[in-house]
C-alpha cells in the first residue's frame, strides 16, 4: 500500500494474476506431460523472458517461427503457445472480480493496465466478461510499451484522463507497483482479494 494521502477517484487494475490466472506452465503439460521434459520446456523453450517479447508488442508469427526454428523438437508444443494460448489461463483469480463488480456499482471509475500481446489479447479479451465494465485499457502489445517502463503509466494517465495522484493502480508485481508509486500513483502490491478489499475499504472506496 503506497501513496494513500490523495482522494482516489479511479482504480487502475492489472489484469494477469490480479483478476484472471496466469502461468504458461497450464498449457505446456498439456503437451509435454513428462514433468522434468516440462520443466524444461518452461526453462528454455516457452519462457516469460521470450513471450515478453509478444507484450512488448512484437508478432506472434516472426516469434514462432524463430522458435521452431531454433528448437525443431518442440514444434507443437511452440504452435501450442501460439494457437492454444487461452489455455494458459485456468481461470479466475479468486474474489477481484466480485470487487470490480462492487466499485462498478458504486460508480467507482475503472481501468487497467496490463501486459499482453495484442494477439492473444484479442483472443482473450471476449472470454471475460468482468473487463467489459472497464472505461478504457492500456494493452502493451498494442502500444509497444510495457510496465514496469514509466512510459505506459504516463501514457495510461493522459488516456484516463486522472492525475497519477488521484488513481490508485493495483499490480501483483512489486516492480510494477514501486515503478507507478515513483511516478505518483497511489499503488497496491495485490497479493490476495482479502487484503485488497480491505485496502479500498481503507480507502472509503467499498
Amino acid at each position: 500500500m503506497l501513496n494513500t494521502d490523495s482522494e482516489t477517484k479511479a482504480v487502475v487494475f492489472d489484469v494477469g494474476r490480479v483478476i484472471v490466472q496466469w502461468d504458461l506452465r497450464h498449457l505446456v503439460e498439456k503437451v509435454v506431460t513428462d514433468p522434468a521434459e516440462c520443466d524444461w520446456v518452461v526453462d528454455h523453450v516457452i519462457t516469460l523472458n521470450w513471450h515478453f517479447q509478444h507484450d512488448a508488442g512484437r508478432p506472434i508469427a516472426g516469434m514462432v517461427a524463430e522458435r521452431k526454428a531454433l528448437f525443431p523438437q518442440y514444434a507443437e508444443v511452440i504452435d501450442a503457445y501460439a494457437n492454444r494460448f487461452i489455455e494458459t489461463i485456468p481461470g479466475r483469480v479468486p474474489g477481484t472480480a466480485e470487487l470490480i463488480q462492487r466499485l462498478n456499482e458504486q460508480g467507482t471509475p475503472l481501468f487497467a493496465i496490463t501486459n499482453f500481446g495484442a494477439d492473444f489479447w484479442q483472443q482473450f479479451a471476449p472470454t471475460e466478461p468482468v473487463l467489459e465494465l472497464f472505461r478504457d485499457i492500456v494493452v502493451s502489445g498494442q502500444e509497444k510499451l510495457v510496465k514496469p517502463d514509466p512510459a505506459i503509466f504516463r501514457h495510461a494517465a493522459r488516456r484516463f484522463g486522472y492525475p497519477p495522484a488521484e488513481m490508485l493502480f493495483i499490480d501483483d508485481s512489486p516492480a510494477n507497483v514501486q515503478r507507478a508509486a515513483d511516478e505518483g500513483w497511489q499503488a497496491h502490491h495485490f497479493t490476495d482479494a482479502a487484503t485488497l478489499e480491505a485496502d479500498l475499504q481503507q480507502r472509503g472506496l467499498l
